[in-house]
């Protein structure tokens, strides 16, 4: 049996329907992220949402020192080889990265997102759907 946090239980699950429609209506809400994580941990493949949802807050950094730190932080935790929490991407996407990661962009880690984003809609995405953890919030959603 798997475990909900008790921060998934204040967030309305009304929208539980509507995230068999596209992987993007999961990772809309925060709902969604959280249920999908819980997936993704029991399938050992966390580290794929956790570097999706670093990537999505790091778009959003105003300031170059916080950029910077941002970016070697995302890039020591997800990305180098040997990374804690090592995503699967290419090793020229890899290559490029950690080529440019002493002068980041908002932009610099644009390809390895879009990568693990398809990794996560063509693979991780369709499981969850099938897997207990959705299909009980959608019973519990259907009984309400």
């Amino acid at each position: 049996m798997w475990k909900i946090s008790r921060s998934f239980l204040t967030d309305p699950l009304g929208d539980v329907e509507t995230w068999s429609e596209s992987v993007d209506k999961v990772l809309g809400c925060k709902a969604g992220q959280i249920a999908f994580r819980e997936f993704l941990k029991s399938q050992y493949s966390e580290e794929n949402i956790l570097f999706w949802l670093a990537c999505e807050e790091y778009k959003k950094i105003k300031t170059a020192p916080e950029m910077i730190s941002s970016a070697n932080r995302i890039y020591s935790e997800f990305v180098q080889t040997e990374a804690p929490r090592q995503i699967n991407i290419d090793c020229g996407t890899r290559e490029n990265i950690t080529k440019n990661i002493s002068k980041p962009s908002l932009t610099s880690f644009d390809t390895a997102q879009k990568l693990i984003y398809s990794l996560m809609a063509r693979d991780c995405y369709p499981r969850f759907l099938k897997s207990n953890i959705y299909q009980g919030l959608l019973r519990r959603s259907d009984s309400r």
